[in-house]
């Protein structure tokens, strides 16, 4: 008999910082099946010093090396059958990609399912990580590419991108700013041109005004001026699978929305 697992993601920009605003509440009252999480901001040693409160969930992270930044982090209730940090397949390095030094690809093998959590760098302001950024999303790319071999996956994340001009409020102002470049938003058409389904966009067509990202300035998010930046991409294979997607944007505690979907397994 098929089930249907709630997935979430969310950039909680600081896991602590999160705890304090109410996440434990809110897992709590949401109970998700799994949730995945970037911008933890926390290593293994400042962690060793807090008590978090995820009961009835496994613990996964995935801590940069430079303390206090970036990172990504899973909680789950199904025990996965294998996980792997950063570029890994099977437990191997991948040469051909980059290594994840800043914690941004955590890993879960499931029965399934692959479900690939990454936290995809931020091109900055002057835009002076473009190039990482474009090296990082063909690593990418041919990672996920190499697990559908195996079996379909379920990516997740916040990919820092604005896809199209449907998925900010202000597209003409940003033409060219981070996050909506035309050289990020091309890797977005090619991610979908291999295969995998933004399935917020296979539920809800061209909705408008539905964002998951707000910039703390001048109180935007309360005139929901933002960004949808935070996806799950599925491989074709799970197309009628998704039973749901959605934005959870009333839920604070980060200057990002939780996400997610429903997926039929």
């Amino acid at each position: 008999m098929a089930e249907k697992l709630k997935i979430y993601s969310w950039n909680v920009n600081g896991i602590r910082a999160a705890v304090k605003n109410g996440f434990t509440e809110w897992l709590k009252e949401t109970k998700p099946d799994i949730v995945c999480l970037q911008e933890i901001k926390i290593n293994d040693e400042a962690r060793a010093k807090v008590q978090f409160d995820f009961v009835g969930y496994n613990e996964y992270w995935h801590s940069a090396e430079r303390p206090g930044y970036s990172g990504t982090a899973i909680l789950t209730k199904i025990t996965p059958a294998s996980i792997s940090y950063g570029f890994e397949v099977a437990g191997e390095k991948n040469k051909k990609t980059l290594e994840d030094k800043e914690g941004r690809v955590l890993t879960l093998e499931f029965d399934k399912f692959y479900l690939v959590n990454t936290y995809f760098p931020n091109s900055n302001h002057e835009l002076s990580r473009l190039g990482f950024k474009e090296e990082f999303n063909e690593a990418w790319l041919e990672y996920v590419k190499k697990l559908e071999k195996k079996k379909p996956v379920v990516t997740c994340g916040d990919f820092n991108v604005a896809h199209q001009a449907i998925d900010l409020a202000n597209p003409k102002e940003n033409e060219g700013n981070a996050g909506f470049t035309i050289e990020e938003r091309k890797w977005m058409d090619k991610f979908i041109k291999h295969g995998l389904i933004d399935t917020f966009r296979l539920v809800h067509g061209d909705v408008a005004g539905k964002y998951s990202w707000w910039s703390y300035r001048m109180h935007v998010r309360a005139r929901n001026i933002g960004w949808r930046i935070d996806y799950f991409l599925v491989s074709g294979k799970l197309k009628n699978q998704i039973k749901d997607a959605f934005i959870d944007d009333t839920v604070l505690g980060s200057d990002h929305a939780p996400v997610g979907i429903l997926l039929e397994v």
